[in-house]
């Protein structure tokens, strides 16, 4: 009997096979979870519907796999039709993960201080406001002590130079799981945050992965990167039952980089380095 069957879904944000959504889909539908999945709408002038393509290839052949729909997060009529197709196709719905974010690339690479005025408007609504808009159109939706999941990182609670604008996103992201914990745990609806440390993802080399990979190898307490199947049975975990009395909590996946004080074993081997 695998951990969710009979439980039910809907999953944001995959993008192709290395998104930390898709590592938790993955695992959640062969744990016997049914999913639908929302994408990226393609443009309209796009005729080879890249994004449409690219998640029908992931998911084709797959029993567990019950809708594809595009969405657009800034558009309430999108996210309404979602939700339709999640009451249609699947009734009630056990779990939720939100896995959106985006700036535009001249705020996300440049400083921080330097961030255009639309730019962080766009970025909030679609990082951050976003779960706000996704949770509240899913209250009819969402079964009572159901789980709502969503990824943030740790350029949220401190300054991660090169994160920039989306650190702030985060930021705000980790106050409204909170927020949101207590809206809906009248119903015992949870809500919770993975912050996972680096992986290579789309929007992990846009945010300078390959120079934090080398960081927290040295730093972690566990002297390594972590998985894209830890990611996976992480996030499944928190969106099943068997994290039940978890709600309003970020958990982070990281090694332990996260506790650190100090460089740590880096500051040995800077000493190393030093003395040859």
């Amino acid at each position: 009997m695998g951990m969710f069957d009979g439980k039910k879904g809907l999953v944001t944000g995959v993008f192709n096979k290395q998104s930390i959504a898709w590592a938790i889909a993955e695992r959640i539908m062969s744990e016997g979870g049914d999913c639908g999945f929302s994408y990226m709408p393609d443009k309209a002038d796009d005729a080879r519907q890249k994004n449409l393509n690219r998640i029908q290839k992931l998911t084709e052949g797959n029993s567990h796999v019950k809708f594809l729909q595009p969405m657009d997060v800034t558009n309430d009529e999108h996210i309404a039709q979602v939700m339709d197709r999640c009451r249609d196709d699947l009734g009630q719905i056990d779990f939720l993960l939100h896995s959106i974010a985006f700036a535009l690339p001249d705020d996300l690479k440049g400083d921080t201080i330097a961030t255009s005025r639309d730019g962080f408007k766009l970025a909030m609504e679609i990082s951050a406001y976003s779960l706000i808009a996704l949770a509240n159109a899913a209250q009819d939706v969402l079964s009572d002590g159901a789980s709502v999941l969503t990824l943030t990182y740790f350029g949220g609670e401190k300054a991660v130079p090169g994160y920039n604008i989306m650190g702030i996103c985060k930021a705000a992201l980790d106050s409204i799981v909170k927020y949101l914990a207590f809206d809906l745990g009248a119903r015992g609806i949870r809500v919770n945050a993975l912050s996972a440390g680096p992986l290579q993802t789309i929007s992990g080399r846009g945010a300078g992965v390959d120079e934090m990979l080398g960081l927290y190898e040295a730093m972690a307490p566990l002297g390594r990167n972590i998985t894209h199947d830890e990611a996976g049975n992480s996030g499944s975990f928190l969106l099943s039952d068997m994290s039940s009395g978890i709600t309003g909590e970020i958990l982070h996946l990281d090694g332990g980089y996260n506790a650190m004080g100090s460089p740590g074993r880096l500051l040995e081997r800077i000493k190393n380095a030093q003395a040859v």
